[in-house]
Order: structure tokens, then C-alpha cells, then sequence
């Protein structure tokens, strides 16, 4: 472990690393299948909605879109995947409550206590790509305790730009050396080092289901490295 005695805040990566996305958003589609009487695989479209993630953040990244947040760029891959899977006849309403599964999303069963633990000792709070109102509907549903909310929105930056790291230190108030990073990516945690960062690795090696082969182990040696907040609690020090 690395010097972490100046650590004053822990910001968390959220999709796969505080909640469960794929479980979650699987159950939340067969119900509703269930109760409209449509046939799907959903696991597979759960799988496409998410490798859509990625490329169109990329977009704004990239600057050939303007500043697009999150629900909008899910809502717009739902689209696609609405037609793709050939399912139609969906009203509006119905369409934006399968968009806000993402509200939904359960926590992973140790993340909870975990956060209350390090909430006693540290500032806590999200540096995810989710905006706002996505976190926000995310933490009262599923009892997350965050003290704030960050991250892609407020940065108006999509993770891994330095900015996202950089503008979310500076909105509290610290240098980067005073924030930890903690998530379950190895490339997430290779960016916010890059800018000062410290860091902390917790192993989810079945966010992508049963068939995962990426981040199942930490790929450097990261600050703190663990498989669950409550193992992070530990080993800072947290009651």
C-alpha cells in the first residue's frame, strides 16, 4: 500500500464497481417481458445495451457531438436495440421506464455497509459517468450514502479524460493526491493515477456476468487492492 495518510476523499467508479448493472437491469427486463408478453433474450440485449456504452460516449469525447449526458445517450441506444430485437409498440412512457433501469441498479450486497464504514473516516462520493439525476435516482433507491455527486456531468468530461479526474478534485476543494480513485477497472484506475490519483482495486469478477475475462484481478499494483468495500474499510483504517 502506498502512502495514503493525505487521502481526504474516496470517489468511486459506479457501474459494475458500487452496483450490479447486469444483473439488475436483466431481472428488470424479464419482468417487464413477463407483464407485456415479450419474448427476448435479455441477457443478450442487457450485453448490447452496455457495449453501446462506450461508443457513444466516444462521440462527445471526441468533440463531434456536443456535451450529451448519459440518460440521453442510453435512451438513443435503447433506441437501436428496441429495433434491433424487433420489438415495437412500446409507448413513450414506456420506453423512458425501461431507460431508467439505470436509476435502478442494485448495489453489489457488501457495498452498503462498506460505504457507511468509510463514509466515517472519509469525505465519499461518485466519479462516474452516470449525470446526475441518473446518481442521484440510482443513490435513494438503493440507499447509497454518498456525501456528493460527481463526476462526467459536473466535469463535462466522460471518463478516462483527464478533466473528469482533474475538475472533480478541484470542485472540492483538494489536490488530485488527496482523492482516491476506487474501482473495479483497471483502466478507470491507469487514468486516475495518471493524474495523481491514488488508487484502490475492488475485484467484481462477475459484473460481465459468468463469462467475464477482463478485470478479474488487479494488473498493477495499486494503492489498495480488495474484493469488497468492506475489505477497502479495513485496510484504511475505517470503524
Amino acid at each position: 500500500m502506498g502512502d495514503i495518510s493525505q487521502i481526504k476523499a474516496l470517489v468511486f467508479d459506479v457501474f459494475g464497481t458500487v452496483v450490479d448493472w447486469r444483473t439488475s437491469i436483466i431481472q428488470e427486463l424479464e419482468a417487464f417481458g413477463a407483464q407485456k408478453g415479450i419474448s427476448a433474450d435479455w441477457a443478450a440485449f442487457t450485453d448490447d445495451w452496455r457495449a453501446l456504452y462506450q461508443p457513444s460516449m466516444e462521440e462527445v469525447r471526441a468533440g463531434r457531438r456536443p456535451w450529451t449526458i448519459l440518460d440521453v445517450l442510453h435512451r438513443e441506444s435503447l433506441e437501436k436495440l428496441l429495433t434491433k430485437y424487433g420489438i415495437d409498440g412500446l409507448s413513450e412512457e414506456e420506453k423512458d421506464h425501461i431507460n431508467k433501469v439505470w436509476h435502478r441498479l442494485k448495489p453489489w450486497p457488501d457495498s452498503v455497509p462498506g460505504l457507511h464504514r468509510l463514509k466515517a473516516r472519509y469525505l465519499i462520493g461518485t466519479l462516474s459517468n452516470g449525470n446526475i439525476g441518473l446518481l442521484a435516482w440510482m443513490a435513494k433507491n438503493a440507499g447509497l450514502p454518498w456525501d456528493v455527486i460527481l463526476g462526467a456531468e459536473p466535469a463535462r468530461a466522460y471518463k478516462p479524460l483527464p478533466e473528469a479526474y482533474l475538475r472533480t478534485a478541484k470542485i472540492l476543494g483538494l489536490r488530485p493526491e488527496q482523492m482516491m480513485l476506487v474501482a473495479a477497472h483497471n483502466d478507470d484506475l491507469a487514468a486516475a493515477a495518471a493524474q495523481g490519483y491514488a488508487t484502490a482495486f475492488v475485484a467484481r469478477p462477475t459484473e460481465y456476468g459468468p463469462h467475464q475475462t477482463k478485470d478479474l484481478k488487479a494488473e498493477r499494483e495499486w494503492d489498495v487492492v480488495t474484493d469488497s468495500f468492506l475489505g477497502l474499510a479495513e485496510a484504511l483504517g475505517c470503524p
